[in-house]
């Protein structure tokens, strides 16, 4: 039984929608004060988070005087669970996330969101954004996309070794089983020593913090499903011809301390997409938005920035 609880700020609207398989995805709304938005921003997280996560975000973007759009991707937040043990990490295909997407521009964003539309997303979410860009490029006027998922971290093993028992695992049948090295720990379980994730200890303590209010938040680790998944839709963007077919404008932000995703893939990537800015932040880990003020600072100022500059389309 889900527990629906309520995000803290009087600005912010949840609500539902039921996709065509069925698969129930829960959005929020955060409002500015003006009446007369600037623009709206599509925020869109990583794997494992959830909309409360993201409320300061939202508070930095409705201060800049942006309405805010979010959701939780399915099997994560308070969206459907894919598994009925729904501590695992589980997706068959990147086109659901693609989809989800896509059905959240057309329901919830396109009917009440102001023009010009932007999008901000996370790691996973910067995957799925520029799967979403090929896709449908029309409804979104720019990108920024921090730390985007583009490559892994497979270490210790190496990427062909993965790849290979991920093929093997999942056609003997066992693609719900977690990973070696994955297990049930939750959001709560983690120590903020040694994370890879962001050097500021009130940020890393958001996520758990919003756990322990409502349990029914917390994911643990990724099973074979998830992992072939997300290696198929690597392999995807780097398709010859992928990437250059984007021609929305992007800004990629790269942290340089980053152990979850690799930052080559986003530098190669950046190169290839016809529209792309690159920024690199020193010292920072994964979670650039969860990061400390100076590093924070450094990406808000490289935001405003791109979004005041009259780069178009191409």
């Amino acid at each position: 039984m889900i527990t629906p609880r309520r995000i803290e700020g009087a600005n912010v609207r949840i609500g539902y929608f039921t996709t065509a398989d069925g698969t129930t995805i829960r959005y929020g709304l955060w409002s500015p004060e003006s009446k007369n938005p600037r623009g709206s921003v599509v925020l869109l997280s990583g794997r494992k988070e959830f909309l409360e996560k993201y409320a300061e975000t939202a508070a930095d973007l409705n201060q800049r005087g942006f309405a805010v759009f979010g959701f939780d991707w399915r099997g994560q937040g308070l969206s459907s669970r894919m598994l009925p043990d729904r501590l695992k990490g589980f997706v068959r295909h990147y086109d659901d996330y693609v989809q989800d997407l896509q059905d959240f521009f057309q329901r919830v964003v396109q009917p009440e969101a102001v023009r010009p539309i932007y999008v901000l997303a996370h790691s996973m979410g910067g995957h799925v954004t520029l799967r979403y860009l090929h896709r449908q490029p029309a409804g979104i006027d720019k990108a920024i996309l921090v730390a985007p998922m583009l490559d892994i971290n497979t270490k210790p093993f190496p990427p062909w070794l993965v790849r290979g028992l991920t093929w093997l695992v999942r056609h003997i049948g066992s693609e719900e089983a977690l990973l070696p090295g994955s297990d049930k720990r939750t959001n709560i379980d983690r120590p903020f020593e040694g994370n890879a994730l962001t050097a500021d200890p009130r940020r890393f303590a958001v996520e758990k913090n919003a756990v322990v209010q409502n349990p029914d938040l917390a994911l643990g680790g990724v099973t074979f499903a998830w992992l072939t998944a997300t290696l198929a839709s690597i392999a995807h963007i780097r398709r010859p011809g992928f990437l250059e077919g984007i021609r929305t404008p992007v800004l990629m932000v790269a942290a340089e301390a980053d152990r979850v995703v690799s930052a080559a893939a986003q530098k190669s990537a950046c190169r290839r997409l016809p529209n792309c800015r690159l920024l690199i932040i020193a010292d920072a880990r994964h979670e650039i938005l969860m990061e400390t003020d100076a590093i924070r600072s450094r990406f808000w100022e490289a935001f405003d920035a791109f979004i005041a500059s009259q780069t178009v389309h191409p």
